[in-house]
């Protein structure tokens, strides 16, 4: 059963919903993976989304932060979510397809502005939320399992603008590298997007605070497909859609894309 998944920061899926919608009907992936939601579950635009055919959904939301939520052309089960670092926040969902595969769909807290926990708590939430997921993965080994989302985590040099003036910039810090790689390790995930696409520059979140982003194009891999290897090797077609940067207020991220011929 081949299938095409997609992630997206969404930035409040009640204010962007018709991005939603457009990405829906233009692009068509079989399964939408969205993060940060900023919306209880029972106030989503589902509606609109089912009018597309995505009759299946899963999320866990609550007003205003975080939230995350897989739309779905295909059934899916509700598979649980995980607290990660105690924090009572929305930042994961999992759901099972009818073949078996299993999606996590994860928001790691972004961190603040201080890449220093003592100094700043975000940051250390941050590191804590990514350790949860390394022991998570590590005492419960995923198999025929697929991981996304808003990692808020750029770790290589060619997933940022400069690699030298990132290094103490929150996303890209050795530490935050560190964790986001023990956390790949414990499930022993395969970064999909970085399969298909081995080098190069790429990028999934571009700054509000540029006045030309596209033109000024600093921008950091921020979002991510993994696989556990038993299926990795089923995916291709690994593609970001940058020109969603562009469309009339936009989240800041852009969709990340994988099809699995399984």
């Amino acid at each position: 059963m081949p299938f095409t998944l997609a992630t997206w920061n969404i930035n409040s899926v009640r204010l962007r919903e018709g991005l939603v919608a457009r990405l829906l009907s233009e692009e068509a992936p079989d399964i939408l993976c969205l993060q940060e939601c900023k919306s209880p579950v029972e106030k989503i635009p589902v509606e609109a989304f089912q009018a597309l055919g995505y009759t299946h959904m899963v999320a866990r939301g609550q007003k205003g932060y975080n939230g995350v939520a897989i739309l779905s052309k295909l059934p899916l089960q509700d598979a649980g979510s995980v607290d990660f670092a105690g924090l009572g926040h929305a930042r994961h969902v999992a759901a099972r397809l009818d073949n078996g595969v299993v999606i996590h769909n994860c928001y790691v807290p972004a961190g603040g502005d201080i890449p220093d926990r003592d100094e700043n708590e975000k940051f250390g939430q941050k590191l804590d939320f990514l350790t949860h997921m390394r022991d998570h993965f590590h005492g419960d080994r995923p198999a025929k399992s697929i991981l996304v989302g808003d990692l808020n985590i750029a770790p290589r040099e060619d997933d940022v603008w400069s690699h030298k003036q990132l290094l103490k910039i929150v996303s890209h810090t050795p530490i935050e590298v560190e964790h986001l790689a023990q956390t790949q390790d414990a499930g022993a995930w395969v970064d999909v997007t970085r399969q298909d696409i081995p080098s190069g520059l790429l990028y999934s979140w571009w700054s509000y605070r540029a006045a030309d982003w596209d033109a000024a194009d600093k921008g950091r891999r921020l979002d991510h497909v993994w696989a556990t290897p038993d299926i990795a090797t089923a995916a291709h077609g690994s593609r970001i859609l940058r020109p969603c940067r562009g469309w009339e207020q936009p989240s800041d991220h852009v969709p990340v894309f994988a099809t699995f011929d399984l």
